[in-house]
């Protein structure tokens, strides 16, 4: 009948191209997914998990509505059911929106360990009917010509894009800084429009009476498409390659990722010289976070048409005709407005937020949130849907599951799985919660194939710090200064070789590995010999004894002569407490001030000096006389008692004579006595010579007698 065919172009088809999935929900939260990734944030393409990583296909759908509750068991048992048995929940402002995201052919490859390129390939396209009313819904299916019914939209807007994308993606290290990591990304891509379509209401009302068979309309109606109509409203744009050649754009992503990495050592490994290595193959962050936006941009629709048209008007429902959409509203309301170019094809501008938890080394914790950055009703303008997704996943390099919770805005709670095995990744964001609810507002879908080539990941096997590779021991722990082999002990004595001085003979540690020596031969280990390159006795701890004296040679100032211990094994012949090596008299007590010497007393020099002046000389002379010879014998023998003495010989005269005469005559006596003296064995060192002449008398040289008493010689202590 027309007018089913009226009713289902004017809920613009929108039940007639169901796509399916949010794109590859889960999967991207994956680290290992590569190339992939490049979708969500182009940060993510460096310091992967890849050295290489090659896309070949992969497909991703989604539905997600707020109208109609879907039992997936009907879509296995009669397809052409899923729709009537349909749960429904009809508002004034329901939705559908729906996206098919196809990954062609794309490479990702590491340029150095801190630039990453990639190029990728993409078709997409987006569907959304917005602010529809329940009641309209209600209708997908037409309606019975003999009943009345009456719609009351008002304000509804819709649109479907399908372009192609060829982009590029380059990401950098920004820092890396011991517990700091931080990479940016951009990308570029250009845009190629396959096609798109478009409607907007406005008061938009419909009213059918049965009686009459008229159909009441009211409102405007604006209509367009990058194909272009005829007069008839025929031709939709979509995907015709002739009428869409100059349908181009350029896009952006750009996005951070930043990562919290406490552990530096646990991803840095040592080669065989010593070198850090980097684990390439290895996560190395506790956490990470990520923000970008996606799809800035737009295609420039150079060709199509933008109409508006008035739809108030009352007309018999069987002179209603039109196949489609544009054929309805051209053949059947007046066109009021129309423009040669469609507007642009705004793409779907996003905001992307993801933080991850590494539990341990293999298991994650991933809070997603997708919002949409463009506005609600733009006319031609691509959205997606708010979206919260939380992913608990495994993952290792060939192998990975992960199962999304979510909430779709709309389309309420979402619960998912997927799974990456080596080159094969599938899974859906809503497929356990369509299997175990009864009723699902969201449909999703993804598969695809790729080439993945992984960094090796560094081995450390007996956790020593070197990578298996450059270990000559990665079974057993050993230093780098070893090649990673622990050190031999060859002689099985404790100590190893490299701190063993004798590794091939038994020895303790504290001989650095080498057996005790005996170098002097006396039967006493050099560790318990005291004196182990002189021969001794076991008395004496290994020391000799020369002097006998029970002090030990080394410890004995005396070792030839016995002493006694008080004295350090030294004597003391005079026992004046100074022992004789010590003593300058050491046959003569005297005290240590006069290094064991006795002292010139008071009377001693009284002594030395009565015999000094009974010295006799020739008259006029300095020729002792003969008689004189006992008194020097005594004077000797007082000056050898006292060693260390010093003394002063002075010569004295009368003052008969001129006194320059007697000056001479003084002082060659006190040289004659010291002479005699030195020649019997006083040293010269002790004995000075000085002559006073007349000038010191001790007499009157008035008289004889005081004359006598002045011609003398003193012999006198020098202080």
């Amino acid at each position: 009948m027309h007018s089913r065919k009226i009713m289902i172009g004017l809920m613009f088809l929108c039940i007639v191209n169901i796509l399916k999935a949010q794109s590859y929900n889960g999967f991207l939260t994956d680290n290992y997914s590569g190339v992939n990734s490049v979708i969500s944030n182009p940060a993510n393409i460096v310091d992967s998990r890849f050295k290489l990583d090659i896309n070949l296909v992969g497909v991703s759908a989604f539905f997600g509505n707020d109208y109609f509750g879907l039992d997936l068991k009907d879509a296995f048992n009669d397809f052409s059911e899923t729709l009537d048995n349909a749960e429904r929940s009809p508002s004034r402002n329901n939705f559908l929106s729906s996206n098919i995201d196809v990954l062609g052919p794309s490479i990702l490859f590491n340029i150095d360990d801190k630039n990453s390129i990639a190029f990728f390939t993409r078709g997409r396209g987006f569907f959304n009917l917005i602010d529809i009313d329940g009641a309209t819904l209600d209708k997908e299916g037409g309606f019975d010509e003999n009943e009345d019914f009456s719609i009351r939209e008002g304000f509804v807007s819709g649109a479907a894009n399908f372009w192609t994308e060829i982009g590029v993606s380059y990401a950098r290290v920004l820092i890396d800084k011991e517990q700091h990591f931080l990479k940016g990304g951009l990308t570029i891509k250009y845009l190629k429009g396959l096609g798109s379509t478009y409607i907007r209401s406005n008061n938009l009302g419909i009213d059918y009476d049965s009686n009459t068979r008229t159909l009441a309309t009211q409102g405007e109606f604006i209509y367009g498409n990058t194909g272009g109509l005829d007069d008839q409203g025929n031709g939709d744009g979509l995907f015709d390659s002739d009428e869409n050649d100059g349908d181009i754009g350029f896009g952006a992503d750009i996005g951070v990722v930043y990562e919290w990495r406490p552990d530096p050592a646990s991803y840095t490994k040592m080669d065989n010289k010593g070198n850090a290595i980097i684990d390439k193959g290895a996560n190395k962050y506790k956490l990470k976070f990520g923000v970008s936006v996606t799809d800035i941009g737009e295609i420039r629709n150079k060709n199509g048409v933008d109409q508006t048209y008035d739809l108030n008007r009352t007309q018999d429902i069987d002179n209603f005709d039109g196949a489609s959409l544009g054929e309805a509203l051209a053949q059947n309301f007046d066109l009021i407005g129309e423009r040669i170019q469609s507007p642009n094809s705004k793409l779907p501008t996003a905001l992307h937020t993801n933080a991850d938890w590494n539990i341990n080394s293999k298991f994650y914790l991933n809070l997603n949130a997708d919002i949409p950055l463009t506005i609600k009703n733009n006319i031609n303008t691509n959205r997606i849907l708010n979206q919260v997704s939380l992913t608990p996943r495994f993952e290792s390099a060939w192998l990975g599951f992960y199962s999304p919770f979510s909430v779709v805005q709309g389309a309420g709670f979402q619960w998912g799985a997927g799974f990456r095995a080596g080159p094969i990744y599938m899974g859906s964001g809503s497929i356990m919660s369509t299997l175990l609810g009864q009723k699902t507002k969201a449909l999703d879908l993804y598969a695809g194939i790729k080439v993945p080539i992984y960094h090796y990941k560094l081995r450390d096997k007996d956790n020593d710090g070197i990578e298996n590779r450059s270990d000559n021991c990665p079974d057993v722990a050993g230093p780098i200064e070893n090649n990673g082999c622990p050190w031999k002990d060859t002689d099985g004595d404790g100590v190893l070789d490299k701190d063993d001085d004798c590794p091939a003979e038994v020895g303790p540690k504290e001989n650095k590995g080498c057996p005790w020596k005996d170098t002097d031969g006396d039967g006493i280990l050099d560790k318990d010999d005291d004196c182990p390159e002189e021969v001794g006795t076991i008395q004496n701890k290994g020391c000799p004894d020369a002097d006998g004296d029970g002090i030990v040679d080394k410890d004995d100032r005396c070792p030839n002569i016995a002493g006694r211990i008080e004295n350090k094994g030294c004597p003391d012949t005079d026992g004046d407490t100074l022992v004789d090596i010590d003593d300058s008299c050491p046959n003569t007590a005297g005290p240590i001030r006069n290094n064991g010497c006795p002292e010139v007393t008071v009377e001693v020099q009284k002594q030395l000096n009565s015999y000094a002046k009974t010295i006799l000389f020739d008259t006029g002379k300095s020729t002792i006389k003969s008689e004189s010879l006992s008194v020097m014998v005594d004077i000797i023998r007082i000056l050898t008692e006292y060693p260390n003495a010093n003394f002063t010989v002075e010569g004295h005269t009368d003052s008969v004579g001129s006194a320059t005469s007697n000056q001479r005559l003084s002082e060659a006596r006190a040289n004659s006595v010291r002479d005699f003296l030195i020649k019997e064995g006083i040293t010269s060192n002790r004995l000075s010579a000085k002559g006073y002449g007349e000038d010191k008398p001790i007499a009157t040289n008035a008289n004889r007698n005081g004359r006598k008493q002045n011609r003398r010689v003193e012999i006198n202590l020098m202080k």
